[in-house]
């Protein structure tokens, strides 16, 4: 009994998915054998203790910016500034405490800074029609200046006793059934953010923005109010790091977000290559923040210093990009 070969087109189109399957899910696997390996090779990775280390004090912050930065990259644009936003927060944050005010007048105050900032970017991008690199950037410069004669030179500002310490204790280190406050926020902002950009009328314009502006200007949509809204919410975000950065830390740092900005960037870049268009996704993101706090995590565990981790991480966004890009090609 003879068999009848597949035709040439249906292996090609088979291999095409294989090929699709592979690019869609080759980050996955690469956090995967991220953490198999630094499993294998230190014996605190995967520690209940640590794992809960890297999610409270390494995912949390970062996943919050990350987010915002999400939203931005979908509507075609990018958020330079979003570092200042977390220390303009956590400056002024500080200092409402510091001076004595409560903790709610504090929060308020900080966000309140952040959301300008936010809206600063939206008038100069919508306004003023500079593209969002150069818009931000000059905010960056603005707001690393503005904390330097704040802070007389860049001082920090601790506030580690006193009523101020013990408002940040109520942020940071208290707990809803076990979950501690700061994995409460994020997971409120998580959903938010998904439902606002996965889920709505809103989300879809964004993302129209960015696949195709000139279609989405021609098609009723209100881009500058649409754009605004989207710069606005990714510095609220910032700022929303910002006050959790102060509570953990019970201080202001100038200059303290910019830590987050390019890892930021990278998470979100990064998680693009979770979907098949290369669109930034909630999910993706979320992804792309555990693989750098793992891979950061496991460097330090294994001895590596802060600068050569840059390097592994620098490594790491490269291979995933290249990696996906390569599958992805292959599969057209």
């Amino acid at each position: 009994m003879s068999t009848t070969p597949a035709p040439a087109g249906a292996q090609s189109r088979h291999f095409s998915k294989i090929g699709k399957l592979a690019a869609n899910y080759s980050l996955i696997v690469v956090f995967a054998l991220i953490c198999v390996v630094f499993s294998l090779v230190t014996d605190t990775f995967l520690s209940p203790a640590n794992l809960f280390n890297v999610l409270v004090n390494n995912v949390v912050l970062l996943a919050i910016v990350a987010l915002g930065l999400t939203l931005v990259v979908s509507s075609g644009g990018i958020d330079l500034s979003v570092g200042v936003a977390v220390d303009l927060a956590s400056m002024v944050f500080v200092m409402m405490l510091g001076a004595g005010h409560g903790i709610l007048p504090g929060i308020a105050a900080g966000l309140g800074v952040a959301v300008f900032v936010g809206l600063l970017n939206a008038v100069l991008i919508t306004r003023l029609k500079i593209s969002p690199f150069l818009a931000t950037l000059g905010v960056l410069f603005i707001g690393q200046s503005t904390q330097q004669l704040a802070t007389g030179g860049g001082q920090p500002i601790y506030l580690i006793t006193g009523e101020p310490a013990a408002a940040f204790d109520s942020i940071a280190r208290s707990a809803l059934l076990h979950v501690p406050t700061p994995v409460i926020v994020l997971f409120l902002c998580v959903i938010a953010v998904y439902l606002l950009l996965h889920r709505s009328v809103f989300g879809r314009q964004i993302v129209a923005l960015g696949v195709q502006p000139g279609v989405a200007r021609y098609s009723g949509i209100r881009v500058a109010r649409q754009l605004s809204w989207v710069y606005v919410a990714c510095a609220l975000l910032a700022g929303i790091t910002g006050i959790l950065l102060s509570a953990t830390v019970k201080s202001y740092v100038p200059l303290s977000g910019n830590a987050f900005l390019l890892d930021a960037i990278g998470a979100t870049f990064i998680g693009t290559t979770l979907s098949s268009e290369r669109r930034p996704s909630v999910i993706g993101t979320l992804i792309g923040v555990l693989m750098l706090a793992a891979m950061k995590n496991g460097l330090l565990l294994v001895g590596w210093n802060f600068y050569w981790q840059q390097v592994g991480i620098g490594v790491l966004v490269f291979v995933v990009l290249a990696a996906s890009f390569a599958l992805g090609r292959r599969s057209h």
